[in-house]
């Protein structure tokens, strides 16, 4: 059974003083906070557009209740730009406390937004216990969020970096950069494509492009406002403009989403698609939603990689609550599991050498699956352009492409 919502005086009281300890430095013990947690209800707005991950979230929640009495409550979102809106007009309308978000799965330029409105949590991941197990050393996305400092104010949920997917029953080699890309287009015509942007995944293979194709990518790990944009950005739009010309449809209609795109590989509509997580095509393959001939494969000068978090708003209902979540998200048993290609396939962001032999072994028992890469060929990973460049991207590829 829930506990009562305390009456609204208490909860300003109560988040106030809460908020005021993290600020000054919060002195409960992790023990303390989890008896706090126990009874509450966390409203998790996270991505809804997957079966695999929803089935995992609700694993997630029967353990939470099971272990802590926390009620998980897994609220769909398509953007998480439109929860950010929410929180920001909660706070406009005066709503300092039991906000309607507790916690929101988060990354990039969403997370630099709510960062620089101050709807953030303040400082609160070193206070987990699973925090200790972070893999700091090889994994410098952990700290940097596409170039904004996470300073811990989110907390580290999984791995991902930009894979291609090609059946090998009709690609025998598959294009290794964005110049072989728009050669196989003209090999190919119509048969190659990407996701309409503000897609996440159609943006990513823009940044993609955008990286690959510039004179001097180190601009892009600047703010956008501090460069010639025009200049940077010609190579980028010049090679759309000429894959748009071989591309499906010619350019005049795109995907919605990769998971459309996935769909139209499995059809033979088009013979390559893509994915922001190396395990899901082998995935798609145990599932039946593509065929055991399907293959992966990344750029030889690396792709696109980063960290995705969970991260709790200025204003959450129940942020102790919210705080276990995040923590029980984080550890290894769920890791493990949020790894394993049979659940989701999702990559870890723990150190192998933080852990204890047992939990060592669950991850060492994770078959990659048919379609797997090793962890050589995702090495060469390219970090995440500045934030700043992601509205432009999207504005500007809406002015000249969107139909």
């Amino acid at each position: 059974m829930l506990q009562t919502r305390i009456p609204a005086l208490a909860a300003v009281t109560f988040t106030l003083a809460s908020i005021t300890g993290q600020v000054m430095g919060d002195t409960r013990s992790w023990d303390e906070i989890v008896t706090e947690a126990r009874g509450e209800q966390v409203f998790f707005n996270a991505w809804g557009g997957s079966d695999v991950i929803n089935d995992y979230l609700i694993w997630a929640a029967d353990e939470l209740s099971e272990r802590y009495d926390i009620d998980l409550e897994h609220v769909k979102v398509g953007d998480t730009g439109d929860v950010v809106s929410r929180v920001l007009a909660e706070r406009a309308a005066g709503r300092e406390s039991g906000g309607s978000v507790d916690l929101v799965w988060i990354n990039g330029e969403n997370f630099r937004a709510m960062k620089d409105e101050g709807l953030l949590l303040d400082p609160w991941t070193d206070q987990l216990p699973n925090f200790e197990l972070l893999d700091f050393d090889n994994k410098p996305t952990l700290t940097m969020d596409f170039s904004t400092p996470v300073d811990n104010m989110e907390a580290p949920w999984g791995m991902a970096q930009l894979t291609f997917m090609y059946d090998s029953a009709r690609v025998d080699t598959p294009p290794d950069s964005m110049a072989e890309l728009l050669a196989f287009a003209q090999d190919n015509p119509g048969r190659v494509t990407y996701p309409a942007l503000p897609s996440f995944y159609g943006t990513t293979f823009l940044k993609q492009a955008m990286l690959e194709l510039a004179d001097d990518p180190d601009v892009f790990y600047q703010p956008a406002d501090e460069t010639d944009t025009d200049t940077a950005l010609e190579p980028l739009w010049t090679f759309l403009d000429d894959l748009h010309a071989l591309a499906w449809q010619q350019g005049r209609s795109f995907p919605q989403d990769a998971p459309q795109m996935k769909q139209m590989l499995n059809d033979g509509e088009i013979m390559l698609s893509l994915s922001f997580n190396p395990n899901d095509a082998s995935n798609a393959i145990l599932t039946g939603e593509l065929p055991d001939t399907v293959r992966t494969y990344v750029h030889s000068s690396g792709t696109l990689g980063n960290t995705h978090f969970v991260a709790i708003p200025f204003n959450a209902q129940a942020p102790e609550a919210a705080m276990v979540v995040a923590n029980f998200l984080m550890s290894p048993e769920a890791q493990a599991r949020k790894a394993d290609i049979e659940i989701w396939g999702d990559p870890t962001v723990l150190s192998m050498e933080k852990l204890s032999t047992e939990d060592q072994q669950r991850f060492a028992d994770i078959e990659r699956g048919p379609a797997g890469l090793n962890d050589e060929d995702l090495e060469a990973v390219l970090l995440e352009p500045h934030a700043s460049w992601v509205p432009m991207l999207e504005d500007e590829w809406q002015r000249r492409y969107a139909r």
